[in-house]
């Protein structure tokens, strides 16, 4: 999040404040319509895993949903992801992002998250669209599926879920407490009720006290819900593209450049961390808001700022690597750091233990 939209953003929670009693008692009754039958949920004949968050912004999501997907692959299972495909422009009920076989959509069709799993899970179904009713009917009866991954689901009813998964940062955990329009909460605290396992994300220091001491609440609050938590790890390899070619460096080799690194994420200061943490040689960094847009004045502005830093490139995220491609000059080598989510094998066992159980 950038300087100004973190203060527009505290602007917002201070005028909304008074309307956060409201709103967070319409998504309670919301929530309890849906439990009782009074809004119709739709039932798919394949389990459904749903990854989602309680807190706006970024709880690595797309991470997890990535090392679900690649979890199952390896274990024989069919998985398809569906996505709403946030911020792309294909509007269809279905929009098919990637096959068993190819990537169909550009990343400003089907939106930077949805393309970014697709170019990692190939032969994966990828699809977006509103009605995750709809999109995983589609991948049933396209695909032969045998498990629906909803990114971005925890609010997202109208489709039964069977293992409800909730995100929290390890560096936000519950923001200030409040619903909207008042805080960063989009449903009140009750609604964790539905989850079936909490994930903390992001943990760098297993002895965090605020992050042991959440843990502690969420134990004392659901004591038959399991805790897990994960952290980002950086890959060994680096992507760089330069001269309109792509191959890859060594983190040893790519120490050796300078880079000046840039993302529009939801946490940016996260992957300026993860830059220093693999002891890449920065020399200057710059944040835009998360899912944006790159124009072209934005690359020439970067490649500016970078070559007035010193650096001899830039260094940026998967993310946006993939709404960039076209857009980056030849003559300037740009490097993508990968990274990978790691969980810890009982969450695996979890997961697995309850997809044996449909």
């Amino acid at each position: 999040m950038t300087a100004n939209s973190d203060t527009q953003l505290k602007h917002l929670y201070f005028w909304g404040r008074p309307l956060s009693p409201l709103y967070s008692c319409l998504m309670a009754n919301r929530s309890s319509f849906y439990q009782k039958g009074l809004f119709k949920q739709h039932k798919l004949e394949v389990p459904v895993i749903s990854v989602g968050n309680l807190v706006l912004g970024g709880t690595g999501k797309t991470p997890l949903v990535h090392y679900i997907a690649q979890l199952l692959h390896q274990k024989e299972h069919k998985p398809a992801i569906l996505s709403r495909g946030y911020k792309g422009t294909a509007t269809g009920k279905i929009n098919v992002v990637s096959d068993t076989t190819a990537i169909l959509l550009e990343a400003d069709q089907a939106g930077d998250e949805p393309r970014l799993l697709a170019e990692k899970l190939p032969g994966i179904p990828m699809i977006t669209g509103k009605k995750r009713s709809v999109t995983g009917r589609f991948a049933i009866d396209t695909y032969g599926v045998d498990s629906l991954i909803l990114d971005d689901g925890f609010q997202h009813l109208s489709l039964k879920r069977d293992i409800n998964l909730v995100l929290f940062s390890a560096q936000k955990l519950l923001g200030n407490s409040r619903v909207l329009p008042g805080g960063d909460l989009r449903e009140p605290l009750s609604a964790l009720k539905r989850a079936d396992a909490f994930i903390i994300s992001g943990l760098d220091d297993p002895a965090d006290v605020n992050v042991r001491g959440f843990i502690k609440f969420l134990h004392n609050l659901f004591p038959d819900k399991p805790v897990f938590t994960g952290s980002y790890l950086p890959e060994e390899t680096i992507i760089r593209t330069h001269a309109g070619k792509n191959d890859t460096l060594g983190l040893s080799e790519a120490r050796k450049i300078p880079v000046y690194g840039f993302c529009g994420i939801a946490q940016p200061e996260s992957f300026q961390r993860m830059l220093k943490k693999s002891h890449m040689n920065l020399s200057g960094f710059q944040s835009f808001e998360d899912h944006h847009i790159y124009s072209l004045n934005d690359i020439k502005s970067l490649h500016n700022n970078g070559l007035l830093s010193g650096a001899q490139g830039l260094i940026t995220t998967e993310k946006d690597m993939v709404k960039i491609r076209g857009l980056f000059p030849r003559d300037f080598p740009l490097l993508t750091l990968p990274i990978r989510f790691q969980m810890d094998n009982d969450f695996d066992q979890f997961l697995l233990n309850k997809l044996e159980s449909f």
